[in-house]
Protein backbone atom coordinates (compact mmCIF):
# COMPACT_ATOMS: atom_id res chain seq x y z
CA UNK A 1 0.00 0.00 0.00
CA UNK A 2 1.46 3.36 -1.03
CA UNK A 3 1.74 5.91 1.82
CA UNK A 4 -0.84 8.66 1.37
CA UNK A 5 1.82 11.38 1.44
CA UNK A 6 3.19 10.04 -1.87
CA UNK A 7 -0.11 10.22 -3.76
CA UNK A 8 0.56 13.71 -5.23
CA UNK A 9 3.74 12.37 -6.83
CA UNK A 10 1.79 9.67 -8.67
CA UNK A 11 -0.83 11.99 -10.11
CA UNK A 12 -0.97 11.77 -13.91
CA UNK A 13 0.39 14.65 -15.98
CA UNK A 14 -2.94 15.20 -17.85
CA UNK A 15 -4.29 16.43 -14.48
CA UNK A 16 -2.05 19.51 -14.75
CA UNK A 17 -3.47 22.78 -16.02
CA UNK A 18 -3.24 23.14 -19.79
CA UNK A 19 -2.35 19.50 -20.54
CA UNK A 20 -4.73 18.17 -23.18
CA UNK A 21 -4.40 15.58 -25.93
CA UNK A 22 -1.89 17.72 -27.85
CA UNK A 23 0.59 17.73 -24.94
CA UNK A 24 -0.10 14.23 -23.66
CA UNK A 25 1.60 12.59 -26.66
CA UNK A 26 4.99 14.37 -26.38
CA UNK A 27 4.92 13.89 -22.60
CA UNK A 28 4.39 10.16 -23.07
CA UNK A 29 7.21 10.09 -25.60
CA UNK A 30 9.50 11.55 -22.93
CA UNK A 31 8.02 9.05 -20.40
CA UNK A 32 6.66 11.94 -18.33
CA UNK A 33 3.35 10.37 -17.41
CA UNK A 34 3.25 11.25 -13.71
CA UNK A 35 4.10 14.25 -11.53
CA UNK A 36 7.18 12.50 -10.16
CA UNK A 37 8.54 12.10 -13.71
CA UNK A 38 8.41 15.87 -14.24
CA UNK A 39 10.18 16.50 -10.94
CA UNK A 40 13.08 14.29 -12.02
CA UNK A 41 13.22 15.69 -15.58
CA UNK A 42 16.63 17.28 -15.21
CA UNK A 43 17.76 20.21 -17.40
CA UNK A 44 20.20 19.19 -20.13
CA UNK A 45 22.15 22.38 -19.56
CA UNK A 46 21.76 26.00 -18.48
CA UNK A 47 21.65 28.74 -21.09
CA UNK A 48 23.50 31.91 -20.07
CA UNK A 49 22.55 35.00 -22.04
CA UNK A 50 24.21 38.39 -22.20
CA UNK A 51 22.12 41.52 -22.80
CA UNK A 52 23.88 43.95 -25.15
CA UNK A 53 22.97 47.38 -26.55
CA UNK A 54 24.74 46.81 -29.87
CA UNK A 55 26.33 44.07 -31.97
CA UNK A 56 30.03 43.69 -31.33
CA UNK A 57 32.76 41.30 -32.50
CA UNK A 58 33.81 40.62 -28.92
CA UNK A 59 30.51 38.77 -28.32
CA UNK A 60 31.01 36.19 -31.10
CA UNK A 61 30.44 32.75 -29.60
CA UNK A 62 28.15 34.04 -26.82
CA UNK A 63 24.37 33.89 -26.54
CA UNK A 64 23.17 37.50 -26.59
CA UNK A 65 19.95 39.49 -26.26
CA UNK A 66 19.79 42.50 -28.57
CA UNK A 67 17.19 44.74 -30.23
CA UNK A 68 17.30 44.73 -34.05
CA UNK A 69 15.17 45.91 -36.96
CA UNK A 70 14.76 43.65 -40.05
CA UNK A 71 15.58 45.52 -43.29
CA UNK A 72 15.72 42.85 -46.04
CA UNK A 73 15.02 39.19 -46.92
CA UNK A 74 17.58 37.23 -48.93
CA UNK A 75 17.50 33.70 -50.33
CA UNK A 76 19.57 31.92 -52.96
CA UNK A 77 16.79 29.62 -54.19
CA UNK A 78 14.10 27.17 -53.04
CA UNK A 79 16.58 24.97 -51.16
CA UNK A 80 18.70 27.76 -49.70
CA UNK A 81 18.18 29.19 -46.21
CA UNK A 82 16.30 32.44 -45.74
CA UNK A 83 18.53 35.20 -44.40
CA UNK A 84 16.83 38.11 -42.67
CA UNK A 85 19.15 41.13 -42.81
CA UNK A 86 18.73 43.30 -39.70
CA UNK A 87 20.45 46.21 -37.97
CA UNK A 88 20.89 47.23 -34.35
CA UNK A 89 20.24 50.77 -33.07
CA UNK A 90 23.64 51.93 -34.35
CA UNK A 91 23.26 50.47 -37.83
CA UNK A 92 25.45 47.36 -37.36
CA UNK A 93 24.27 44.49 -39.57
CA UNK A 94 23.46 40.90 -38.67
CA UNK A 95 22.14 38.03 -40.79
CA UNK A 96 19.40 36.00 -39.09
CA UNK A 97 19.53 32.61 -40.85
CA UNK A 98 16.61 30.19 -41.06
CA UNK A 99 16.88 26.72 -42.61
CA UNK A 100 13.70 24.94 -43.64
CA UNK A 101 11.05 24.69 -46.29
CA UNK A 102 8.71 27.39 -44.98
CA UNK A 103 10.19 30.88 -45.50
CA UNK A 104 6.83 32.41 -44.58
CA UNK A 105 7.31 31.58 -40.89
CA UNK A 106 10.44 33.73 -40.27
CA UNK A 107 8.99 36.53 -42.43
CA UNK A 108 5.90 36.58 -40.23
CA UNK A 109 8.10 36.48 -37.15
CA UNK A 110 10.34 39.33 -38.34
CA UNK A 111 8.38 41.86 -40.46
CA UNK A 112 10.55 44.43 -42.22
CA UNK A 113 10.88 47.75 -40.39
CA UNK A 114 9.52 46.48 -37.04
CA UNK A 115 11.94 46.44 -34.09
CA UNK A 116 12.26 43.09 -32.32
CA UNK A 117 14.26 41.74 -29.40
CA UNK A 118 16.10 38.57 -30.36
CA UNK A 119 18.17 36.03 -28.46
CA UNK A 120 20.63 33.52 -29.86
CA UNK A 121 24.25 32.58 -30.38
CA UNK A 122 26.25 35.25 -32.20
CA UNK A 123 28.48 33.74 -34.89
CA UNK A 124 30.65 34.88 -37.76
CA UNK A 125 29.78 33.77 -41.31
CA UNK A 126 32.34 35.03 -43.80
CA UNK A 127 32.57 38.80 -43.35
CA UNK A 128 29.25 39.19 -41.47
CA UNK A 129 27.78 38.53 -38.11
CA UNK A 130 25.16 35.78 -38.08
CA UNK A 131 22.58 34.20 -35.77
CA UNK A 132 21.09 30.85 -36.85
CA UNK A 133 17.50 30.28 -35.67
CA UNK A 134 17.17 32.84 -32.83
CA UNK A 135 15.77 31.02 -29.81
CA UNK A 136 13.52 34.00 -28.94
CA UNK A 137 11.91 36.77 -30.98
CA UNK A 138 9.81 39.19 -28.90
CA UNK A 139 8.53 42.75 -28.84
CA UNK A 140 11.01 45.31 -27.39
CA UNK A 141 8.85 45.85 -24.28
CA UNK A 142 9.11 42.09 -23.55
CA UNK A 143 12.89 42.12 -23.18
CA UNK A 144 12.65 41.39 -19.43
CA UNK A 145 10.76 38.17 -20.24
CA UNK A 146 13.98 36.66 -21.60
CA UNK A 147 15.85 35.04 -18.72
CA UNK A 148 19.58 35.69 -18.44
CA UNK A 149 20.03 32.18 -16.97
CA UNK A 150 17.54 29.53 -18.05
CA UNK A 151 17.28 25.72 -17.71
CA UNK A 152 16.98 23.96 -21.06
CA UNK A 153 15.15 20.64 -20.84
CA UNK A 154 15.09 17.55 -23.09
CA UNK A 155 12.07 18.06 -25.36
CA UNK A 156 9.87 16.17 -27.79
CA UNK A 157 8.08 17.28 -30.93
CA UNK A 158 5.15 19.49 -29.94
CA UNK A 159 6.52 20.45 -26.53
CA UNK A 160 8.72 23.54 -26.22
CA UNK A 161 10.93 24.66 -23.37
CA UNK A 162 8.61 27.43 -22.11
CA UNK A 163 5.74 24.96 -21.78
CA UNK A 164 8.02 22.42 -20.13
CA UNK A 165 9.11 24.99 -17.54
CA UNK A 166 5.47 25.80 -16.79
CA UNK A 167 4.58 22.14 -16.28
CA UNK A 168 7.57 21.51 -14.04
CA UNK A 169 6.62 24.64 -12.07
CA UNK A 170 3.17 23.14 -11.42
CA UNK A 171 4.76 19.84 -10.40
CA UNK A 172 7.10 21.59 -7.94
CA UNK A 173 4.10 23.14 -6.19
CA UNK A 174 2.66 19.64 -5.69
CA UNK A 175 5.89 18.15 -4.30
CA UNK A 176 5.27 17.09 -0.66
CA UNK A 177 7.67 17.48 2.24
CA UNK A 178 8.77 13.90 2.95
CA UNK A 179 10.29 12.36 6.07
CA UNK A 180 14.07 12.05 5.73
CA UNK A 181 15.43 8.57 4.91
CA UNK A 182 19.13 9.45 4.67
CA UNK A 183 21.03 9.31 7.94
CA UNK A 184 21.75 12.68 9.54
CA UNK A 185 25.50 11.99 9.58
CA UNK A 186 25.47 11.34 5.83
CA UNK A 187 23.55 14.57 5.19
CA UNK A 188 26.00 16.54 7.32
CA UNK A 189 29.10 14.97 5.78
CA UNK A 190 27.94 15.62 2.21
CA UNK A 191 26.18 18.92 3.05
CA UNK A 192 23.05 17.65 1.31
CA UNK A 193 19.63 19.30 1.41
CA UNK A 194 16.37 17.46 2.02
CA UNK A 195 14.72 15.60 -0.85
CA UNK A 196 12.26 18.42 -1.58
CA UNK A 197 14.91 21.14 -1.39
CA UNK A 198 17.14 19.08 -3.69
CA UNK A 199 14.30 18.75 -6.22
CA UNK A 200 13.69 22.51 -6.07
CA UNK A 201 17.41 23.18 -6.47
CA UNK A 202 17.63 20.80 -9.44
CA UNK A 203 15.42 23.17 -11.43
CA UNK A 204 16.93 26.36 -10.00
CA UNK A 205 19.98 28.37 -10.98
CA UNK A 206 21.93 27.11 -7.94
CA UNK A 207 21.66 23.33 -8.36
CA UNK A 208 25.10 22.42 -6.97
CA UNK A 209 24.95 19.30 -4.82
CA UNK A 210 21.31 18.50 -5.56
CA UNK A 211 22.17 15.99 -8.30
CA UNK A 212 24.49 14.08 -5.93
CA UNK A 213 21.77 13.74 -3.32
CA UNK A 214 19.15 12.63 -5.86
CA UNK A 215 21.61 10.23 -7.52
CA UNK A 216 22.26 8.66 -4.11
CA UNK A 217 18.50 8.27 -3.64
CA UNK A 218 18.21 6.60 -7.04
CA UNK A 219 20.95 4.06 -6.35
CA UNK A 220 19.50 3.42 -2.89
CA UNK A 221 16.02 2.87 -4.36
CA UNK A 222 17.46 0.57 -7.04
CA UNK A 223 19.14 -1.53 -4.39
CA UNK A 224 15.83 -1.88 -2.54
CA UNK A 225 14.09 -2.85 -5.79
CA UNK A 226 16.82 -5.38 -6.59
CA UNK A 227 16.43 -6.88 -3.11
CA UNK A 228 12.80 -7.54 -4.04
CA UNK A 229 13.93 -9.09 -7.34
CA UNK A 230 16.40 -11.35 -5.52
CA UNK A 231 13.78 -12.34 -2.97
CA UNK A 232 11.31 -13.06 -5.77
CA UNK A 233 13.86 -15.19 -7.65
CA UNK A 234 14.77 -17.18 -4.55
CA UNK A 235 11.12 -17.99 -3.93
CA UNK A 236 10.59 -19.33 -7.45
CA UNK A 237 11.93 -22.36 -9.20
CA UNK A 238 13.74 -22.01 -12.50
CA UNK A 239 14.09 -24.40 -15.42
CA UNK A 240 17.41 -26.30 -15.66
CA UNK A 241 18.43 -26.28 -19.31
CA UNK A 242 21.06 -28.49 -20.90
CA UNK A 243 20.96 -28.37 -24.68
CA UNK A 244 22.49 -31.23 -26.66
CA UNK A 245 24.33 -28.92 -29.08
CA UNK A 246 22.61 -30.24 -32.22
CA UNK A 247 21.46 -26.76 -33.35
CA UNK A 248 24.55 -24.82 -32.27
CA UNK A 249 26.80 -27.31 -34.06
CA UNK A 250 24.92 -26.69 -37.32
CA UNK A 251 25.57 -22.93 -37.27
CA UNK A 252 27.82 -21.97 -40.17
CA UNK A 253 29.57 -18.88 -38.89
CA UNK A 254 31.65 -16.79 -41.32
CA UNK A 255 34.16 -16.10 -38.54
CA UNK A 256 35.87 -17.71 -35.57
CA UNK A 257 34.50 -16.98 -32.10
CA UNK A 258 36.82 -14.90 -29.94
CA UNK A 259 38.16 -16.27 -26.67
CA UNK A 260 35.98 -13.81 -24.74
CA UNK A 261 32.85 -14.97 -26.56
CA UNK A 262 33.67 -18.63 -25.78
CA UNK A 263 34.24 -17.75 -22.12
CA UNK A 264 30.91 -15.87 -21.85
CA UNK A 265 29.03 -18.72 -23.57
CA UNK A 266 30.50 -21.16 -21.06
CA UNK A 267 29.47 -18.94 -18.11
CA UNK A 268 25.93 -18.68 -19.45
CA UNK A 269 25.68 -22.43 -20.08
CA UNK A 270 26.67 -23.00 -16.46
CA UNK A 271 23.87 -20.71 -15.27
CA UNK A 272 21.27 -22.31 -17.55
CA UNK A 273 22.02 -25.75 -16.11
CA UNK A 274 21.03 -24.58 -12.60
CA UNK A 275 17.52 -24.71 -11.14
CA UNK A 276 17.91 -21.13 -9.87
CA UNK A 277 16.93 -18.65 -12.63
CA UNK A 278 19.89 -17.00 -14.35
CA UNK A 279 20.29 -13.24 -13.83
CA UNK A 280 23.34 -12.26 -15.89
CA UNK A 281 24.54 -9.02 -17.50
CA UNK A 282 26.52 -9.43 -20.74
CA UNK A 283 28.68 -6.37 -21.27
CA UNK A 284 30.67 -5.71 -24.43
CA UNK A 285 31.50 -2.92 -26.84
CA UNK A 286 29.55 -2.36 -30.04
CA UNK A 287 30.62 -5.04 -32.54
CA UNK A 288 32.10 -7.39 -29.95
CA UNK A 289 29.59 -10.16 -30.74
CA UNK A 290 27.05 -9.99 -27.89
CA UNK A 291 24.14 -10.98 -30.15
CA UNK A 292 25.82 -14.24 -31.17
CA UNK A 293 26.46 -15.11 -27.52
CA UNK A 294 22.77 -14.44 -26.81
CA UNK A 295 21.77 -16.62 -29.77
CA UNK A 296 23.73 -19.53 -28.27
CA UNK A 297 21.69 -19.18 -25.06
CA UNK A 298 18.42 -19.10 -27.01
CA UNK A 299 19.41 -22.15 -29.06
CA UNK A 300 20.22 -24.03 -25.85
CA UNK A 301 16.61 -23.47 -24.80
CA UNK A 302 15.26 -24.64 -28.17
CA UNK A 303 17.47 -27.76 -28.09
CA UNK A 304 15.94 -28.61 -24.71
CA UNK A 305 12.38 -28.16 -26.05
CA UNK A 306 11.71 -24.67 -24.73
CA UNK A 307 11.10 -21.19 -26.19
CA UNK A 308 13.21 -18.04 -26.10
CA UNK A 309 12.37 -14.32 -26.28
CA UNK A 310 14.61 -11.46 -27.41
CA UNK A 311 13.58 -7.93 -26.35
CA UNK A 312 14.97 -4.90 -28.23
CA UNK A 313 14.34 -1.24 -27.29
CA UNK A 314 13.35 0.02 -30.76
CA UNK A 315 11.51 -1.36 -33.77
CA UNK A 316 14.47 -0.61 -36.05
CA UNK A 317 16.80 -2.67 -33.86
CA UNK A 318 14.25 -5.48 -33.43
CA UNK A 319 13.86 -5.86 -37.19
CA UNK A 320 17.63 -5.70 -37.69
CA UNK A 321 18.12 -8.50 -35.12
CA UNK A 322 15.36 -10.51 -36.82
CA UNK A 323 16.97 -10.22 -40.25
CA UNK A 324 20.47 -10.90 -38.91
CA UNK A 325 19.45 -14.00 -36.95
CA UNK A 326 17.39 -15.30 -39.88
CA UNK A 327 20.56 -15.36 -41.99
CA UNK A 328 22.49 -17.23 -39.29
CA UNK A 329 19.69 -19.77 -38.82
CA UNK A 330 19.21 -20.61 -42.52
CA UNK A 331 18.74 -24.37 -42.88
CA UNK A 332 18.17 -24.97 -39.18
CA UNK A 333 14.82 -26.30 -37.86
CA UNK A 334 14.24 -23.16 -35.81
CA UNK A 335 11.07 -21.07 -36.26
CA UNK A 336 11.94 -17.42 -35.68
CA UNK A 337 9.22 -14.73 -35.43
CA UNK A 338 8.99 -11.00 -34.77
CA UNK A 339 6.36 -8.98 -32.88
CA UNK A 340 6.30 -5.18 -32.65
CA UNK A 341 3.62 -2.58 -32.09
CA UNK A 342 3.28 -2.26 -35.87
CA UNK A 343 2.18 -5.86 -36.38
CA UNK A 344 -1.62 -6.02 -36.61
CA UNK A 345 -4.47 -8.25 -37.78
CA UNK A 346 -3.88 -11.76 -39.11
CA UNK A 347 -0.09 -11.51 -38.93
CA UNK A 348 -0.24 -10.68 -35.24
CA UNK A 349 -2.86 -13.37 -34.56
CA UNK A 350 -0.73 -16.00 -36.28
CA UNK A 351 2.28 -15.03 -34.17
CA UNK A 352 0.27 -15.17 -30.93
CA UNK A 353 -1.07 -18.62 -31.85
CA UNK A 354 2.42 -19.85 -32.73
CA UNK A 355 3.69 -18.77 -29.31
CA UNK A 356 0.84 -20.49 -27.50
CA UNK A 357 1.13 -23.81 -29.37
CA UNK A 358 4.95 -23.78 -29.25
CA UNK A 359 5.50 -23.79 -33.02
CA UNK A 360 7.45 -20.51 -32.68
CA UNK A 361 10.78 -21.27 -31.03
CA UNK A 362 12.26 -17.76 -30.68
CA UNK A 363 10.38 -14.45 -30.61
CA UNK A 364 12.12 -11.15 -31.29
CA UNK A 365 10.36 -7.87 -30.61
CA UNK A 366 9.86 -4.65 -28.72
CA UNK A 367 7.75 -3.99 -25.60
CA UNK A 368 4.92 -5.77 -27.44
CA UNK A 369 6.37 -9.18 -26.50
CA UNK A 370 5.39 -8.88 -22.83
CA UNK A 371 1.91 -7.43 -23.30
CA UNK A 372 -0.89 -9.22 -21.43
CA UNK A 373 -2.31 -11.01 -24.49
CA UNK A 374 1.09 -12.48 -25.43
CA UNK A 375 1.30 -15.98 -23.97
CA UNK A 376 4.07 -18.54 -24.43
CA UNK A 377 3.81 -22.31 -24.25
CA UNK A 378 7.09 -22.86 -22.41
CA UNK A 379 9.29 -19.74 -22.27
CA UNK A 380 12.63 -20.58 -20.63
CA UNK A 381 15.20 -17.96 -21.74
CA UNK A 382 14.73 -14.22 -22.15
CA UNK A 383 17.30 -11.82 -23.60
CA UNK A 384 17.09 -8.04 -23.16
CA UNK A 385 19.21 -5.93 -25.51
CA UNK A 386 20.36 -2.49 -24.37
CA UNK A 387 18.99 -3.32 -20.95
CA UNK A 388 19.54 0.22 -19.60
CA UNK A 389 16.51 1.20 -21.71
CA UNK A 390 14.25 -0.93 -19.51
CA UNK A 391 13.28 -0.67 -15.86
CA UNK A 392 13.08 -3.32 -13.17
CA UNK A 393 9.28 -3.54 -13.56
CA UNK A 394 9.56 -4.24 -17.31
CA UNK A 395 12.12 -6.97 -16.70
CA UNK A 396 9.80 -8.54 -14.13
CA UNK A 397 6.88 -8.43 -16.60
CA UNK A 398 8.91 -10.42 -19.12
CA UNK A 399 10.06 -13.00 -16.55
CA UNK A 400 6.44 -13.51 -15.45
CA UNK A 401 5.50 -14.89 -18.87
CA UNK A 402 6.28 -18.46 -17.80
CA UNK A 403 5.06 -20.89 -15.14
CA UNK A 404 8.61 -21.22 -13.87
CA UNK A 405 10.79 -18.10 -13.80
CA UNK A 406 12.75 -17.99 -17.09
CA UNK A 407 16.48 -17.37 -17.23
CA UNK A 408 17.33 -13.72 -17.96
CA UNK A 409 20.31 -12.47 -19.96
CA UNK A 410 20.60 -8.66 -20.19
CA UNK A 411 23.04 -7.02 -22.62
CA UNK A 412 24.63 -3.58 -22.73
CA UNK A 413 27.26 -1.89 -24.88
CA UNK A 414 27.70 0.99 -22.43
CA UNK A 415 31.06 0.67 -20.65
CA UNK A 416 30.46 0.56 -16.90
CA UNK A 417 33.22 0.64 -14.25
CA UNK A 418 33.18 -2.45 -12.06
CA UNK A 419 32.28 -0.50 -8.90
CA UNK A 420 29.31 1.15 -10.62
CA UNK A 421 28.23 -2.21 -12.04
CA UNK A 422 27.98 -3.57 -8.50
CA UNK A 423 25.89 -0.56 -7.42
CA UNK A 424 23.56 -0.53 -10.41
CA UNK A 425 23.28 -4.27 -11.10
CA UNK A 426 24.19 -5.76 -7.76
CA UNK A 427 21.77 -8.66 -8.13
CA UNK A 428 23.26 -9.79 -11.46
CA UNK A 429 26.29 -11.84 -12.39
CA UNK A 430 28.40 -10.10 -15.03
CA UNK A 431 30.08 -11.51 -18.14
CA UNK A 432 32.37 -9.25 -20.16
CA UNK A 433 33.38 -9.58 -23.80
CA UNK A 434 36.64 -7.72 -23.42
CA UNK A 435 38.12 -8.35 -26.87
CA UNK A 436 36.96 -7.40 -30.36
CA UNK A 437 37.09 -9.58 -33.47
CA UNK A 438 40.40 -9.20 -35.37
CA UNK A 439 40.63 -6.63 -38.15
CA UNK A 440 38.46 -3.97 -36.54
CA UNK A 441 39.30 -0.45 -37.76
CA UNK A 442 40.35 2.09 -35.13
CA UNK A 443 37.87 4.93 -34.65
CA UNK A 444 39.14 8.50 -34.96
CA UNK A 445 37.15 11.14 -33.07
CA UNK A 446 37.48 14.87 -33.68
CA UNK A 447 35.81 17.84 -32.01
CA UNK A 448 35.12 20.71 -34.41
CA UNK A 449 33.66 24.11 -33.58
CA UNK A 450 30.18 24.77 -34.94
CA UNK A 451 31.66 27.92 -36.45
CA UNK A 452 33.43 25.64 -38.96
CA UNK A 453 30.22 24.09 -40.27
CA UNK A 454 31.15 24.85 -43.89
CA UNK A 455 34.45 22.99 -43.43
CA UNK A 456 32.55 20.00 -42.06
CA UNK A 457 30.21 19.99 -45.07
CA UNK A 458 33.20 20.12 -47.46
CA UNK A 459 34.81 17.21 -45.61
CA UNK A 460 31.53 15.33 -45.94
CA UNK A 461 31.53 16.02 -49.69
CA UNK A 462 35.02 14.52 -50.03
CA UNK A 463 33.93 11.43 -48.07
CA UNK A 464 30.86 10.92 -50.28
CA UNK A 465 32.83 11.42 -53.50
CA UNK A 466 35.25 8.67 -52.41
CA UNK A 467 32.36 6.18 -52.22
CA UNK A 468 31.56 6.36 -48.51
CA UNK A 469 28.30 7.00 -46.67
CA UNK A 470 27.69 9.07 -43.56
CA UNK A 471 25.32 9.76 -40.70
CA UNK A 472 24.48 13.29 -39.59
CA UNK A 473 22.91 13.09 -36.12
CA UNK A 474 20.80 15.92 -34.68
CA UNK A 475 19.35 16.01 -31.15
CA UNK A 476 15.95 17.53 -32.05
CA UNK A 477 13.26 16.99 -34.70
CA UNK A 478 12.27 20.59 -35.31
CA UNK A 479 12.82 23.98 -33.75
CA UNK A 480 11.36 24.39 -30.28
CA UNK A 481 10.58 27.62 -28.53
CA UNK A 482 14.03 27.75 -26.94
CA UNK A 483 16.25 25.79 -29.29
CA UNK A 484 19.27 27.43 -30.87
CA UNK A 485 19.92 24.28 -32.88
CA UNK A 486 19.22 23.62 -36.52
CA UNK A 487 16.67 20.80 -36.32
CA UNK A 488 16.91 17.50 -38.16
CA UNK A 489 14.39 18.54 -40.80
CA UNK A 490 16.14 21.86 -41.37
CA UNK A 491 19.58 20.22 -41.45
CA UNK A 492 18.32 17.71 -44.03
CA UNK A 493 16.93 20.60 -46.12
CA UNK A 494 20.23 22.50 -45.99
CA UNK A 495 22.23 19.38 -46.94
CA UNK A 496 19.84 18.62 -49.80
CA UNK A 497 20.63 22.08 -51.16
CA UNK A 498 24.24 20.87 -51.44
CA UNK A 499 23.85 17.12 -52.15
CA UNK A 500 20.36 16.79 -53.66
CA UNK A 501 18.65 13.40 -53.50
CA UNK A 502 21.68 11.77 -51.86
CA UNK A 503 20.24 12.91 -48.48
CA UNK A 504 17.63 10.99 -46.46
CA UNK A 505 15.95 11.74 -43.14
CA UNK A 506 14.88 9.42 -40.29
CA UNK A 507 13.34 10.50 -36.98
CA UNK A 508 11.10 9.08 -34.28
CA UNK A 509 7.95 10.83 -35.50
CA UNK A 510 7.95 8.90 -38.79
CA UNK A 511 5.74 5.84 -39.18
CA UNK A 512 7.43 2.43 -39.20
CA UNK A 513 7.11 1.59 -42.92
CA UNK A 514 8.30 5.07 -43.91
CA UNK A 515 11.29 4.74 -41.58
CA UNK A 516 12.12 1.27 -42.91
CA UNK A 517 11.97 2.53 -46.49
CA UNK A 518 14.54 5.25 -45.84
CA UNK A 519 16.79 2.90 -43.84
CA UNK A 520 16.53 0.30 -46.62
CA UNK A 521 17.65 2.84 -49.22
CA UNK A 522 20.57 3.83 -46.98
CA UNK A 523 21.60 0.20 -46.47
CA UNK A 524 21.45 -0.35 -50.26
CA UNK A 525 23.70 2.71 -50.78
CA UNK A 526 20.95 4.56 -52.68
CA UNK A 527 21.22 7.34 -50.08
CA UNK A 528 24.68 8.62 -49.19
CA UNK A 529 23.85 10.81 -46.18
CA UNK A 530 21.33 9.88 -43.49
CA UNK A 531 20.22 12.77 -41.30
CA UNK A 532 18.75 11.29 -38.14
CA UNK A 533 17.81 11.85 -34.53
CA UNK A 534 18.90 9.36 -31.87
CA UNK A 535 16.40 6.85 -33.30
CA UNK A 536 19.53 5.30 -34.87
CA UNK A 537 21.30 5.15 -31.50
CA UNK A 538 21.11 1.42 -30.93
CA UNK A 539 22.78 -0.93 -33.34
CA UNK A 540 21.85 0.14 -36.88
CA UNK A 541 24.30 -1.71 -39.13
CA UNK A 542 25.47 -0.11 -42.39
CA UNK A 543 29.13 -1.11 -42.86
CA UNK A 544 29.76 1.38 -45.69
CA UNK A 545 28.73 4.31 -43.46
CA UNK A 546 32.12 4.96 -41.91
CA UNK A 547 31.64 8.63 -41.01
CA UNK A 548 29.32 10.08 -38.38
CA UNK A 549 28.79 13.78 -37.70
CA UNK A 550 27.11 14.47 -34.36
CA UNK A 551 25.76 18.00 -34.27
CA UNK A 552 25.67 19.71 -30.86
CA UNK A 553 27.39 16.71 -29.26
CA UNK A 554 27.28 18.46 -25.87
CA UNK A 555 23.50 17.92 -25.84
CA UNK A 556 23.92 14.12 -25.67
CA UNK A 557 24.73 11.98 -22.67
CA UNK A 558 27.93 9.93 -22.51
CA UNK A 559 26.04 6.66 -22.96
CA UNK A 560 24.32 8.04 -26.07
CA UNK A 561 27.61 9.25 -27.54
CA UNK A 562 29.21 5.88 -26.91
CA UNK A 563 26.29 4.09 -28.54
CA UNK A 564 26.42 6.38 -31.57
Amino acid sequence: MRPEILNPLFGETPSLKGVGKALTKPLEKLRLTRIKDLLYHQPSYWMHRKRVAKLDEIDVGETIIVEVTPVDYRTGGPRSPLRVQATDKEGNYISLTFFGRNPGWPKKLLPLGEAKVISGKLERYGDELQMVHPDQVLEPEQIDDIALVEPIYPLADGLGNIRMRQLIGQALVLAPTLPEWVEASQLATKDWKSWKDSILALHGANSEGSSDRLAYDEVFANQLAFMLVRASNRSKKGIPIQGDGRLRDQLKLPFELTGAQKRCISEIEGDLAQSAPMLRLLQGDVGSGKTLVALMALLSAVEAGYQGAFLAPTEILARQHFEGLQKLLVGLPVNLAILTGRDKGKVREATLMGLMDGSINILIGTHAIFQEQVRYKNLAVTVIDEQHKFGVSQRLMLTQKAENTPHLLAMTATPIPRTLTLSQYGEMDVSRIDELPPGRQAIDTSVISDGRLLDVVEGLARHISSGGQAYWVCPLIEESEKSDLAAAEDRAASLKARFGDQVGLVHGRMKGPEKDQVMGRFQRNEIKILVATTVIEVGVDVPNASLMIIEAADRFGLAQLHQL
